[in-house]
């Protein structure tokens, strides 16, 4: 029942343990063809911007951009409905900062000698030392500039993960040892409260994801969150009939659960 999020270094062998353990646990593996998939739900051009801007350094322009914003959105729903499956793997695109304070969620990430990822790099895309260094450092910098601007917090932080492994110290099937004896230890875990807190961070998720990616509506500034039993959606709006169709809206969306709109005109 528990839940693992995996955050690498480019060339460090996190997707080769993720995928791993997900076979010998045979828990749904998550990553990007998977949350393309799922946003395709949303609309064609979705899938086509999301290809685009998935991972990417985000310029000041695309930062507040409506397109970069529903983007962002409709990945982290998709990212907080898929965990609520449970035994599910989930790779990269900040599922540690999602799952942050879900008790059954084990997140991890996993790092190595710059010299081991070079190597990699070199043998897995048939590419000489200078090439895959400048893969790796082009990667990394890309990843860690596309979830600052998404989460406000350096994705490189120990703090932000329960436990950080370097594969240059231990062998692939080692971590997948470890990583099956933590997770068993995370089940332990999964209580009524930790799945209810789950269950409105991801509902929170759905609202600004749908609202946000709804062409009726242009929002310069909206966040969904929740507040103990309660969801709060907070935002800058331009008039009172907007107001009431974006409310009238979250509260389908939130279905019989409490929700508090403090939207504000733009003046």
């Amino acid at each position: 029942m528990a839940i693992l999020t995996i955050s690498r270094e480019f060339g460090s062998g996190g997707r080769e343990i993720s995928q791993a353990i997900s076979r010998e646990l045979g828990y749904r593996y998550i990553d990007r063809t998977k949350i393309l998939e799922d946003i395709r739900q949303a609309g064609e051009k979705w899938e086509k911007w999301s290809k685009t801007l998935d991972e990417h350094s985000p310029t000041v322009w695309e930062k507040y951009d409506w397109s970069f914003k529903g983007f962002a959105a409709l990945m982290q729903s998709v990212i907080l409905q898929e965990a609520l499956k449970n035994n599910v793997v989930i790779m990269g695109r900040g599922g540690n900062f999602l799952l942050k304070d879900i008790s059954y969620a084990l997140r991890i990430r996993v790092i190595a000698p710059i010299d081991k990822r070079i190597d990699r790099i070199m043998e897995r895309e048939s590419v000489d030392h200078n090439t895959a260094l400048w893969l790796i450092e082009k990667t990394d910098k890309e990843r860690s500039s596309f979830l600052q601007s998404l989460y406000g917090k350096p994705w490189d932080a120990a703090a932000e993960y329960d436990r950080v492994f370097d594969t240059g110290v231990k062998t692939l099937d080692e971590l997948t040892a470890i990583l099956h004896a933590a997770l068993s230890d995370k089940d332990t875990f999964h209580t009524e409260t930790a799945e209810k807190l789950l269950h409105m961070r991801a509902r929170a998720a759905r609202i600004k994801a749908e609202i946000l990616t709804d062409h009726d509506f242009f929002i310069p500034t909206l966040d969904v969150y929740t507040d103990g039993d309660t969801l709060i959606m907070r935002g800058v709006i331009h008039n009172p009939e907007e107001h009431k169709k974006i409310e009238a809206k979250a509260m389908r969306i939130a279905d019989g659960l409490p929700l508090r709109c403090e939207l504000h005109y733009r003046r």
